[in-house]
């Protein structure tokens, strides 16, 4: 878009153009978040935090040309500077215009919970018919619907976006901007309650974004919504209602075995591959939107496999005396916490669970039946230490019957009077005035400042990504050794698991120990198996690789000693040119022979390992293992008359080789967002953040030398700041003298004088800085698979390096 244009559209107080013909594409509003800087225009937005004007000087300097600020004393050359009176309402003018150019059909989705959840899923389920655009995470607010709407192009044939509100005379910004052709709503409940006089007023809130749409899906549970959609204004919206036998579409549901649910709607039967109402709700959504789009039921069903839970916007962290916290004091309201008392029951590694929990400040009084039912969920969740906090937990804590108990008027006396804790699942949920943060510094285990972040969503994402890519049917073995690849075991883990994933393995024996010791239950395949660990593996129930004969022959002495055991799971590994392990093509016979001979042995699989699928010059090569794969394996499989899962695609087998799949992949470094393949690292989402802080600030005169041996001399006046994180933490010295870079306020600097043991120092000169700034080492902008090339390393060794001493929080969005 021409800047031109711009200050055609917003009427601006002033502007100075400096350079008419400046073009943008990007949309910004946070510094840290900067694109291709000659493409973007930054809005700087006041906020009672923060001040995007503070910003205006450095991406000036990173290549920043056009702003749009209510300040107007900007003067820098080369630079377009828009002054308005509101930056945010420039912001949502700027998008509204920009979405009327598009006439493909736009979904709008609103509601107290479930939004973002419906709309994953709809991508999910609708991107074999559309070239879909959404919103990114949860971007549903006053700043995120316009940069999630501006996303929309030519190249797509439909959008759906989110939207959220807080309070009154907020939805109609949002309407305008959005201007749904087919609206959604998912549930009222009682978020935000208090900035409403009732329900009523909050509901009409919420269908104000739908004015301009023809079409509304809901569920037809909600008496009030009924009554309000009678009125005149919303005599022009095609009700389709899903729910009770009044219905467009009635729906009736039981639940099946396993982990799925059966409905029928209209004759036609849909399986949802959960249980809880909330899934069950959100999936009918989808469902019924997919029909009023013109999916047939059959294409439905094939889909509604495709459908995986959702992340939610939590931290996973080490706590004191072998605990875990889930810490999630964003918000509280019943279903969040429904919602979070779900996740807890998945971190199975520890069997007590505890919760900390606020008053429902954000709805106002409850009754003594809330709290009886809030104390029958507790029961169901088995949870056994109950703290709350507040004075209606106080009031009505006679309705709660947890093993252990205790009732606080406030955080402070809760911080006065903490119990211990030992290994314990903590669940720490909070209304946010509550800074219950505080509880949650006191419980987490300390170390160094260093820590990493481990996105479970963007691993969810990568999972899902390359699931994607697979024939139905296909199974996946998610590669967790090395503590999945120095990102953390069980609470990473249960995540997988949680997702579905259909394998794991890990290299050794006792890597597989500690997941079982820790309740993880899906199967696992040992790739290293040594022989001496074969008694604690058929004890634990891992699944070994068995390479060679001597291997298979130590086993079978093992087995002899489990006569109750009568079929042992093991995977056949053949050598097909990688020349590693494996038994070769003229070793067939035998091993076919020994393994009939005993009925206690059962093949789960047989594979090999591609050597260079990663690179096109030795496509040949690849080409030729797999056919040798697939005459090997074919041989083998025809002497035995139960099915043999065959699988040799690596991470970048799949991107590359998808007519290989057979009937199981193993996805290893791309499931934490690295990849040697360009086109695969560009639709990856990074999952590790290695982030730390500036312990100190230094300015050296020129000519100074820095760290060790004088390897590195200053050529002017230098600001210098310390970082603690070296070597003992697994940053490489490969990057030491300027090889190395981190981000420091979105701005990469670089690493000088050589890494040591426990700290590194960097060049911010120039920069204003201080003791206390976040220290971005790997991460957006400054991946591993950078900074491993930069150190003539491989993103393996940059992961699995990091040291154990650095903490591990697991984050969900």
């Amino acid at each position: 878009m021409n800047i031109l244009s711009v200050v055609e559209l917003l009427h601006p107080v002033a502007a100075n153009v400096a350079d008419k013909s400046a073009e943008f594409d990007e949309l910004c509003i946070d510094s840290r978040k900067l694109g291709i800087p000659q493409d973007t225009l930054f809005f700087a937005i006041r906020t009672p935090k923060n001040d995007g004007h503070k910003y205006i000087a450095q991406l000036a300097q990173q290549g920043v040309r056009n702003f749009v600020v209510t300040d107007p004393a900007f003067q820098i050359p080369d630079c377009n500077f828009i002054v308005v009176d509101n930056a945010v309402k420039a912001l949502q003018m700027l998008a509204s215009a920009h979405r009327q150019q598009f006439h493909y059909p736009v979904i709008g989705i609103t509601g107290s919970n479930g939004k973002t959840i419906v709309k994953e899923w709809l991508y999910m389920l609708l991107y074999d018919s559309f070239r879909t655009v959404k919103s990114p995470d949860s971007f549903n607010s006053q700043l995120g619907v316009p940069l999630s709407v501006w996303q929309m192009s030519d190249q797509h044939d439909l959008a759906i976006f989110e939207a959220g509100i807080s309070q009154p005379d907020e939805m109609s910004k949002l309407a305008d901007i959005i201007r749904p052709t087919i609206g959604i709503l998912t549930n009222i409940g009682m978020a935000h309650a208090q900035y409403f006089l009732d329900n009523t007023q909050k509901t009409l809130e919420k269908l104000n974004l739908f004015k301009t749409a023809t079409t509304l899906i809901y569920h037809d549970d909600n008496k009030l919504v009924n009554r309000l959609l009678q009125l005149p204004e919303y005599a022009h919206l095609q009700k389709i209602s899903w729910g009770s036998a009044d219905a467009t579409y009635p729906v009736y549901s039981y639940p099946s075995e396993e982990r799925f649910t059966t409905i029928t709607i209209h004759n036609h039967t849909f399986h949802i591959p959960f249980v809880d109402a909330a899934s069950l709700e959100n999936a009918t959504h989808a469902i019924v939107t997919m029909l009023t789009l013109g999916i047939t039921p059959e294409v439905i069903e094939q889909r509604l496999c495709r459908l995986s839970r959702i992340s939610m916007r939590m931290e996973i962290l080490e706590g004191i005396n072998h605990s875990v916290i889930i810490n999630d004091t964003y918000s509280l309201d019943a279903n969040s916490l429904n919602a979070a008392l779900d996740f807890l029951d998945t971190q199975t590694q520890l069997s007590n669970k505890t919760l900390i929990i606020s008053d429902f400040e954000q709805v106002g009084k409850l009754t003594e039946q809330t709290f009886e039912e809030i104390n029958r969920r507790l029961h169901d969740h088995h949870i056994q230490k109950l703290i709350a906090v507040g004075e209606q937990f106080e009031r009505y804590q006679h309705c709660f019957d947890c093993p252990q108990k205790l009732f606080f008027q406030s955080t402070d006396e809760l911080l006065g009077h903490l119990p211990e804790f030992s290994y314990e699942a903590i669940l720490v949920k909070g209304a946010r005035n509550f800074h219950f943060e505080q509880v949650v510094m006191r419980l987490q285990h300390k170390t160094h400042l260093t820590i990493l972040n481990v996105n479970l969503p963007a691993l969810t994402y990568n999972l899902n990504y390359h699931r994607s890519k697979l024939k139905p049917g296909t199974k996946m073995v998610a590669m967790v050794k090395a503590h999945s690849y120095g990102l953390g075991d069980a609470e990473l883990v249960n995540e997988l698991v949680h997702q579905g994933i259909d394998y794991l393995a890990v290299a050794y024996a006792d890597e597989g120990v500690r997941l079982r010791k820790r309740h993880i239950q899906t199967p696992i395949i040992v790739l290293g198996a040594e022989a001496h660990s074969f008694d604690v593996m058929v004890q634990q129930q891992l699944e070994p690789e068995i390479f060679n004969f001597y291997y298979l022959h130590e086993l079978e002495n093992v087995l002899k000693h489990y006569p109750q055991i009568q079929q042992f799971n093991i995977h056949i590994k053949l050598d097909t040119g990688m020349h590693r392990l494996g038994f070769d093509e003229q070793d067939l016979p035998k091993l076919v022979e020994i393994v009939r001979g005993n009925p206690q042995l059962h093949i789960a699989s047989v594979f090999s390992h591609l050597a260079a699928a990663e690179d096109p010059a030795e496509d040949e090569y690849t080409r030729h293992q797999i056919a040798l794969f697939q005459r090997m394996t074919d041989q083998l499989c025809q002497a035995f008359d139960y099915k043999i899962l065959r699988h040799t695609l690596n991470s970048a087998g799949i991107f590359r080789f998808p007519e290989a799949q057979f009937d199981m992949v193993r996805l290893g470094i791309s499931l934490y967002g690295c990849s040697e393949i360009p086109s695969a690292a560009a639709v990856l989402h990074n999952v590790a953040t290695l982030k730390t802080v500036i312990t100190q600030v230094k300015h050296i005169p020129a000519n100074e030398t820095i760290g060790y041996n004088r390897s590195y001399q200053l050529q002017r006046d230098t600001q210098v700041a310390i970082i603690p994180i070296g070597y003992a933490d697994g940053y490489p010295r490969e990057l030491s003298n300027g090889k190395g870079t981190v981000i420091i306020q979105g701005q990469k600097v670089p690493v000088i004088g050589k890494i040591c043991m426990d700290m590194c120092m960097l060049d911010v000169t120039g920069m204003s800085v201080h003791e206390g700034d976040e220290v971005i080492v790997y991460g957006e902008g400054n991946t591993i698979s950078e900074m491993a090339e930069a150190a003539g390393l491989i993103s393996y060794e940059l992961l699995t390096r990091i040291s154990q001493r650095v903490p591990r929080v697991y984050v969900r969005e």
